[in-house]
């Protein structure tokens, strides 16, 4: 109860307060010197979009390249020196060749993120292969199988944190009838200055270093004037007898984070070059490491077109939330004025900012962040629950005991309400200290815009709005399901499926051709993007009907999601949550395929 009154007045606190570092502007970055750090030149950010390379022959380079986004000299991790890499553009159809040289000191990877391809060339370390060694160069060579939105990026420690990645555009084999002029690529990033090890290991030390939203005496006092002091204090008392915090949204804020895009601050007016009156398709690629955005262009209505590659039946929408590593391709028809493109995280502490306009240098209106609202006790997994009507079920998880609940092979059709978490093999769940909550009435995610989108007077994007176009690729029914929780304690930084972290945890295991249903249920407070490598998630609506295919699925805190997937592909691939610091924390499970 103290943390929610005064925990963020603390002197600690306000010292380490900072603002949102909005990075250097357009100017300085034309025109600044270069200054010597380290014995090496740094040499101000690039200010156009990074080289597109094409063909079925590459050669990438993975090195530390000096860079300078917030005015701090400081060392990337570059593919051919770029940050982002270079886009590269394949064909379908076509075999790829991609000759990519290591010349760090330590081991280091690219995975293909949502390409179909061999288990040997996906690029995840004690995987796939053993990495790429320090001066060595190794060869990835497969077919292509598809078309669309893609991008790659390290599967090596926190290289992906300090800069390697960049897109991946596929054009079909056989071109569709033309729907749209000209196209750009948004990539969305998040760069610290600070070394990822730390971040780590501050996060460990105290999750909430980031999140300078943390409830005050002062919010409180607010609070009382507003809604009364029997209100304000029912509301503080809530969540601390739950022992949590209700802003806890993202792990590293906008406090330590420049938002990027196309490796861009806001600061520089980023500009997408759109002539008036012409049909535009932004591929929106979100490679950060740790950040979730909702993204809307003021004034301009967006149709979405394509999800994770692949194409989907129009649908045009105000905003759209793109969780990490998920892609979109969307339509825009722009006059003959700026526009602001802007991509708000999700925890309300900091932006990414690009102008659409028909000449670079001009400017738009910036909007305001979006209120830093509260999470709600349906994020809670309470359902239409109120107060501390079942609270019993929502304590901590030092207090929580295990209990028989929800079986693997269960029907699932239906909400999966859960009495009691359990694991995989349908044994009960430990909570103990790697389980803080649960929840007992979880809603569909396919029906929800997520936290601090509901309500909000615009029209955002749930999957129930998107339809793969030309339906599933398996008509077959799922032979079993495979119910998995998603559970982390986040004062002590845990994060794992079942309760359990990667290394405590056995392999899924799926029979060569076997089609399966995946239901994941988000026992935390947290939103997390999943991932499964080498094969597609074709996502379910409420009634079981196919609604859309996709390589990363979003889960949002109480809510359930439930994907089909037929495994069609051999070998041993990861499975995990895409935000870097869970799964590095745990949540990564290890699926084979034989």
């Amino acid at each position: 109860m103290a943390q929610l009154l005064h925990g963020a007045d603390t002197l600690a606190a306000r010292l380490r307060r900072r603002t949102f570092v909005q990075g250097l502007s357009l100017g300085a970055l034309g025109v600044a010197a270069p200054v010597r750090w380290a014995g090496a030149e740094v040499l101000p950010t690039r200010t156009g979009a990074p080289p597109e390379l094409t063909g079925t022959e590459f050669d990438l380079r993975i090195g530390a390249t000096p860079i300078n986004i917030t005015g701090k000299p400081r060392m990337a991790t570059t593919v051919n020196g770029s940050l982002p890499g270079p886009l590269l553009r394949w064909k379908e159809g076509s075999t790829v060749t991609l000759r990519v040289t290591n010349t760090l000191p330590v081991t280091s990877s690219i995975h293909w993120h949502g390409i179909l391809l061999p288990a040997a060339m996906d690029g995840v370390p004690g995987f796939s292969f053993d990495g790429i060694q320090p001066g060595e160069t190794f060869v990835y060579r497969f077919p292509v199988r598809q078309s669309g939105t893609y991008w790659y990026h390290s599967h090596s420690g926190f290289q992906e944190q300090t800069g390697l990645l960049g897109a991946l555009v596929i054009d079909p084999q056989h071109a569709p009838p033309a729907t749209h002029d000209s196209e750009s690529v948004v990539m969305l990033s998040d760069w610290t200055d600070d070394d990822p090890d730390r971040v780590m290991h501050t996060l460990k030390a105290d999750s909430a270093y980031y999140n300078e939203q943390v409830p005050t005496l002062g919010d409180f006092f607010r609070d009382a004037s507003n809604k009364g002091f029997a209100a304000a204090w029912a509301r503080r008392k809530e969540w601390g007898q739950m022992r949590m915090n209700p802003t806890d949204f993202s792990d590293v804020s906008g406090a330590a984070y420049t938002y990027l895009v196309n490796g861009m601050p806001p600061a520089a007016n980023h500009a997408i070059v759109v002539k008036p009156g012409e049909r535009k398709l932004l591929r929106i690629i979100n490679a950060s490491a740790s950040s979730i955005f909702d993204v809307r262009i003021p004034g301009l209505k967006l149709t979405v077109v394509a999800a994770d590659g692949q194409s989907v039946a129009p649908v045009a929408v105000d905003e759209l939330r793109i969780a990490t590593a998920e892609t979109y391709d969307v339509l825009v028809s722009p006059e003959d004025r700026a526009y602001t493109l802007f991509a708000q995280s999700i925890d309300r502490m900091g932006y990414a900012r690009a102008t659409l306009a028909p000449r670079a240098g001009m400017t738009a209106a910036v909007p305001p962040l979006d209120p830093a609202t509260w999470l709600s006790m349906e994020d809670m997994g309470m359902g239409n629950m109120s107060g501390m009507e079942g609270m019993q079920g929502m304590q901590s998880g030092d207090d929580m005991q295990g209990m028989q609940g929800m079986q693997a092979g269960d029907d699932t059709q239906g909400a999966p309400a859960a009495p009691a978490p359990a694991s995989m093999d349908g044994t009960a769940l430990g909570t103990g200290p790697s389980v803080d909550s649960r929840s007992i009435s979880p809603g569909a995610v396919v029906s929800d815009p997520g936290p601090r989108l509901r309500g909000n007077g615009r029209r955002a994007l749930v999957y129930n709005d998107l339809r793969t176009v030309g339906g599933s690729i398996d008509p077959r029914p799922p032979v079993r399901d495979i119910v998995l929780r998603l559970t982390g304690n986040m004062n002590r930084f845990i994060w794992g499926f079942d309760g359990r972290k990667y290394s405590q945890a056995e392999p899924i295991r799926l029979a060569y051709g076997e089609r399966v249903r995946f239901v994941l249920i988000n026992d935390t407070m947290m939103t997390h993007p999943i991932h499964l490598h080498g094969m597609w998630s074709e996502v379910e609506g409420e009634d079981g009907s196919f609604l859309v295919r996709k390589h990363t699925v979003i889960v949002h805190p109480g809510k359930y999601i439930k994907f089909r997937v037929t495994a069609d592909a051999r070998g041993r691939w990861a499975f995990h949550c895409h935000l870097l610091y869970h799964m590095e924390a745990g949540m990564f499970r290890e699926v084979v395929v034989a």
